[in-house]
């Protein structure tokens, strides 16, 4: 089956979509472990992100941090766009987050990331 047609594979994104990031990272992952690449590095790459905020909402700024550098690294090989995804969209606020973490800032500043359908 089709990663995208995979009903796992919606109710991953809704979970990400909501900041449930614990339970997106499980479903997530799940399907990761399926996959070959290159949809396998991407949810690589989208697990790192969920469980970065995961470590956020437990006040682990540097865990965050390394999660979310290491999710950009991976998520790059597949821009602007991979599975019906504007992983562009997602580079961006993860970008802009990753910075404010690492000026000191509160990265709860910018919108919580997203995983958007392409338009």
């Amino acid at each position: 089956m089709n990663l995208v047609d995979d009903p796992r594979f919606s109710q991953a994104l809704e979970l990400f979509n909501s900041g449930a990031w614990y339970e997106a990272h499980d479903a997530f992952e799940e399907l990761w472990h399926e996959q070959m690449d290159p949809e396998r590095k991407l949810l690589q790459a989208i697990v790192q992100i969920a469980v970065a905020h995961v470590h956020l909402e437990r006040g682990n700024t540097r865990g965050c941090t390394i999660l979310l550098g290491e999710g950009l690294g991976r998520l790059k090989p597949s821009l602007p766009v991979a599975l019906g995804l504007d992983l562009t969209a997602l580079q961006s606020v993860v970008s802009d987050r990753l910075s404010a973490l690492q000026s000191g800032q509160d990265p709860e500043v910018f919108p919580p990331p997203r995983l958007l359908p392409v338009t």
